[in-house]
Parts: structure tokens; C-alpha cells; sequence
């Protein structure tokens, strides 16, 4: 296939309900969508990147920026028959793996639908149906949180997360396991705590949680393994974790015993296929993270999850969780068992709606192996 022409989508949706981490509130969230044209067929892509430098260094702005001067000139006009020929034509830049994700992620659509297979297939999936769960914000009590995790388990929720930052955490974990013994629990830091806390970590530890994630700085390993001796219960590495480079560094100085694996966060479905198989080999779980995904970048996520190694929950909720009206379909929906289906069609299974893309849509840019048409 030759790739005709990529577009850019730079779009912003209001969330159902604002989510609160350790590092700020979101209402809207913004993102960019690609999406590949060779051959009459179009795949789609998902930039997980935020509107500020909070999760990552990466913004809206600076994925716009190399995806449409490095990334997308690379591959305009160039055939292409897998997803690892436009790696390979991708040029020598540090960095920046949830744009080169975005467009990755899309040849991948695109690959499968010309193959005529869905992506989880392509990908080496084992599962028709993935386990999922919540992620639980930041809320303004303990009384809302509370009500909140009750609404998500009745809806049928098998596991829950819970945001935890200082002044926000012993106790708060503590009342949720108290009012659900049973509950599946875990608790995530983004990176708010430094090795100084360990005792807040020493008390979480008797509390029965299924992990611990990124309690310390964003970019270390050797605390967190100083820290994981410490405690019984697992740590999970999440922004640490940025390439399969990270997560072998990772797991030979025993920094975490579970890894969580983010499309976007890695560069793409190609290096978390690797982490996966490298966890794999270590005898080492992950699960799949969100990043607030529309449905396509959805649609990749629980593909990913269907991969043998992701033996833990994901935070792939139903689609109804995140936004009032998704701009594509068909929704996820939560089964009876706390799950969700795996999309059985060619690609990522989901279809963008024009009018609900233009309608979502800040900034629109074109680029074929001819001219620009930035709109």
C-alpha cells in the first residue's frame, strides 16, 4: 500500500464527570486523531497527549509540531505492507512516543483492514472478552468518593484504582477497604510521594492491594526498587516506564513486579508488544493503563489487552465513563463479568463519525504526497 495522504485532528471533548490526579483536574480533554489514506482504505490513530506537560513532557502542541514536520513527511508516498516498514521509515528523533504512537497505531489499523483481519488478531491476541476496571479520581470528600466507587461497582465493576496524593491517601484507602473487604483494590501516586513517605506506603501495604502504582518521581527506577523491598505488596511502574529499554532496566534491578503498560506512553503498539513479551519472559504480569481515550484509541487498547501476558484488569472502562458523545462507534459497554469485547471487524473494529469529528474539532490539517491543505 502506498500511503496517500495523513491527516491531522486536533479535538477536545467535554468528560462526563472531571477526573482529578495528584498533578491537576481535567473537564475537557483534548487530543489529536490520525488517520492514514492508502488504497481507498483509512486507518486511525490516537494521540494521548494532553493540553499541559503534566503526565508527560509531551503536549497537543509538540505532537502536532513532530508529527506534522518529522513524522508524517517520513512515510507520505512510501509503501507500505506492515506496521514495521513505517517504523522503519520513521527518522532518528528522541522522544516523543505518543506522537510517533498516534501514527504507528494507525498504519496498524490500517494494515489489518487491508488484510481483512481484526487488529487484536494481528497483534497475536488469545481473548474474545478482556477484564477491566475503574479508575476513581480525586474527589472533593471521602463521602463522594465513597458514593462514587458504590455507583461504579453497582454498574458492574470488578476492580477499582483509586487516585491517591498526599493528605489523600492512608485513610481514604482505608474506608474503601473497609466498606468493601472483598473489592479488588489498587491505588495509583502519578508520581506525587519521594522515598521520605515510605511509611505511608508501609501502611497502605497491610491494607490488601492488588498494587501500588508510580508512587515515586516520574523518571526513576532505582528508589522504586528501594522502596519495593520494603513491601509485600507489588509496585507497578507507569511513567517510568518509557520504552522496553525502561522496563528491562526495570526488571534487572527489581524496581516493580508488575508493569502497566500505556500505548501512547511507550511508542506505540510495536514496543508494547515487546514489553509484553519481555514481562512474559520474566514471569512478570502488566495490564493495560488509559489515558482517557476516545474510541479509537480505545479500540487499540483493549486489542492490546487481549495479548496473554495481561493477566491483571485494565483500565479500559465502558465508553459511556468518559465522554458524553464519543466520535466513534460502536461504544464499549461493560458485560455482566466485568469485561469488555473484543471488536470482531477488520482494524480497530470502530468507525469515526464525520459530523461528530468536525463537530469536536479545534484544528484540521492535511498533507498528501502533493501538496498541504492546512484548514
Amino acid at each position: 500500500m502506498r500511503i496517500e495522504r495523513v491527516e491531522l485532528h486536533h479535538i477536545a471533548l467535554e468528560l462526563v464527570h472531571p477526573f482529578e490526579t495528584s498533578f491537576g483536574r481535567e473537564t475537557v480533554r483534548p487530543c489529536i486523531l490520525v488517520s492514514v489514506h492508502a488504497d481507498g482504505l483509512v486507518g486511525w490513530g490516537e494521540c494521548v497527549a494532553g493540553a499541559g506537560p503534566w503526565f508527560s513532557c509531551e503536549t497537543v502542541g509538540t505532537a502536532w509540531h513532530v508529527l506534522r514536520d518529522f513524522l508524517i513527511p517520513a512515510v507520505l508516498g512510501q509503501e507500505v505492507i506492515s506496521p514495521a516498514d513505517a517504523v522503519a521509515l520513521f527518522p532518528p528523533i528522541r522522544g516523543h512516543p505518543m506522537a510517533r504512537a498516534a501514527l504507528e497505531n494507525a498504519v496498524w489499523d490500517l494494515v489489518a483492514q487491508a488484510r481483512g483481519v481484526p487488529l487484536a488478531r494481528m497483534l497475536g491476541g488469545v481473548r474474545d472478552r478482556v477484564p477491566v476496571g475503574v479508575s476513581v479520581g480525586i474527589e472533593s470528600s471521602l463521602e463522594a468518593l465513597l458514593e462514587r466507587v458504590e455507583a461504579y461497582i453497582a454498574e458492574g465493576y470488578g476492580r477499582v484504582k483509586l487516585k491517591i496524593k498526599p493528605g489523600w491517601d492512608v485513610e481514604v484507602v482505608r474506608a474503601v477497604r473497609e466498606r468493601w473487604p472483598d473489592l479488588p483494590l489498587q491505588v495509583d501516586a502519578n508520581a506525587a510521594y519521594t522515598l521520605d513517605d515510605a511509611p505511608v506506603f508501609r501502611e497502605l501495604d497491610s491494607l490488601g492491594l492488588l498494587l501500588i502504582e508510580q508512587p515515586l518521581h516520574h523518571e526513576d527506577l532505582v528508589e522504586h526498587a528501594r522502596l519495593q523491598a520494603q513491601l509485600r505488596t507489588p509496585i507497578c511502574l507507569d511513567e517510568s516506564i518509557r520504552s522496553p529499554e525502561h522496563a528491562r532496566w526495570a526488571l534487572e534491578i527489581e524496581a516493580c513486579r508488575v508493569i502497566n503498560i500505556k500505548v501512547g506512553r511507550v511508542g506505540g503498539l510495536t514496543a508494547a508488544r515487546r514489553i509484553h513479551d519481555l514481562c512474559a519472559e520474566r514471569g512478570v504480569p502488566v495490564w493495560c493503563g488509559g489515558m482517557l481515550e476516545t474510541n479509537v484509541g480505545r479500540a487499540a487498547n483493549v486489542a492490546l489487552a487481549t495479548l496473554p501476558n495481561f493477566t491483571l484488569p485494565g483500565d479500559i472502562s465502558a465508553s459511556a465513563r468518559y465522554y458524553r458523545q464519543d466520535v466513534a462507534e460502536p461504544n464499549f459497554v461493560l458485560n455482566e463479568d466485568s469485561t469488555i469485547s473484543v471488536p470482531t471487524e477488520p482494524g480497530l473494529g470502530v468507525r469515526v463519525i464525520p459530523e461528530r469529528l468536525s463537530a469536536a474539532r479545534l484544528r484540521h490539517l492535511v498533507r498528501s504526497a502533493r501538496r498541504d491543505f492546512p484548514v
